[in-house]
């Protein structure tokens, strides 16, 4: 009988590998290290809440305002209301901003930002007139968005005024009142801002027939605001080219004219 083969004594003679040692558990051995650490947890959890909301460290006592022309830091801080004396982690800034542009409408954006430790911040952007409307003896004005935000008594400097000269057969009825306003807005908008800072007024006939009237008599047909970028390129290129003409015509930008002198 033929002995056991090489390969077979080599299987036989290897030693058995030792049995898998169980994964070190460390500290879930050690139970009370672990309570430790979850008091310890819990009480940094509660401080910190303390911190933010029971203690005297982190309130709003002072409420700052910044970025007004017309308003003043008094109107705005009286207008926001916020509870001085609250933790400042709880203060409401979105109620704030509501706040504050709903009592004044000449603000037309508002950011209300906490100032660690004590502080509110009012960044406030007024809304800017584009044109203005007469009323008796005061001023209405009206934004980039035809927003009507703030009755004046003195007229803005540089602000046209809107006359609004439409009959019913021009249709008023059709546009409305409102959108014969935005579409002043729109002209007021695209005006060169050297012909801009001349006008002194801005009337409305009809949908597409509205027109400037400059300083020193000059006169410009806008027609509708339709293309009111290369009007407003063409109104600048004719003027330079007629410096002493009294009437421009850019209601059809590919074919102006001028007259007068």
């Amino acid at each position: 009988m033929a002995g056991a083969t090489t390969a077979e004594r080599g299987e036989r003679q290897k030693p058995e590998s030792d049995p898998p040692r169980p994964p070190r558990l460390g500290w879930l051995r050690r139970p009370r290290t672990l309570i430790i650490l979850l008091i310890a947890g819990v009480l940094a959890g509660a401080a910190s809440v303390w911190v933010l909301y029971g203690s005297p460290w982190l309130r709003a006592e002072r409420v700052s305002a910044s970025g007004m022309r017309v308003l003043t830091a008094e109107q705005v801080r009286e207008a926001a209301d916020v509870p001085v004396g609250s933790p400042l982690i709880s203060v409401d800034t979105g109620a704030i901003a509501e706040r504050l542009r709903g009592k004044l409408p000449r603000i037309d954006s508002v950011d209300v930002v906490r100032s660690w430790p004590h502080g509110i911040g009012l960044k406030v952007t007024e809304r800017t007139p584009v044109l203005m409307v007469e009323k008796g003896a005061k001023f209405i004005e009206v934004d980039a968005n035809g927003v009507r935000f703030a009755t004046v008594s003195v007229a803005p400097k540089g602000v046209p005024t809107l006359e609004l000269s439409v009959s019913p057969s021009a249709g008023s009825r059709r546009f409305g009142t409102d959108r014969l306003v935005r579409e002043a807005v729109r002209v007021a908008r695209d005006i060169p801002a050297a012909v801009a800072r001349d006008t002194r007024t801005l009337k409305v006939r009809s949908f597409d027939s509205i027109s400037l009237e400059l300083k020193g008599g000059r006169t410009v047909d806008w027609g509708s605001g339709e293309k009111g970028r290369a009007k407003a390129r063409t109104l600048t290129a004719l003027m330079k080219a007629a410096p002493k003409a009294r009437h421009f015509d850019v209601s059809v930008p590919t074919a102006p004219a001028s007259s007068g002198s």
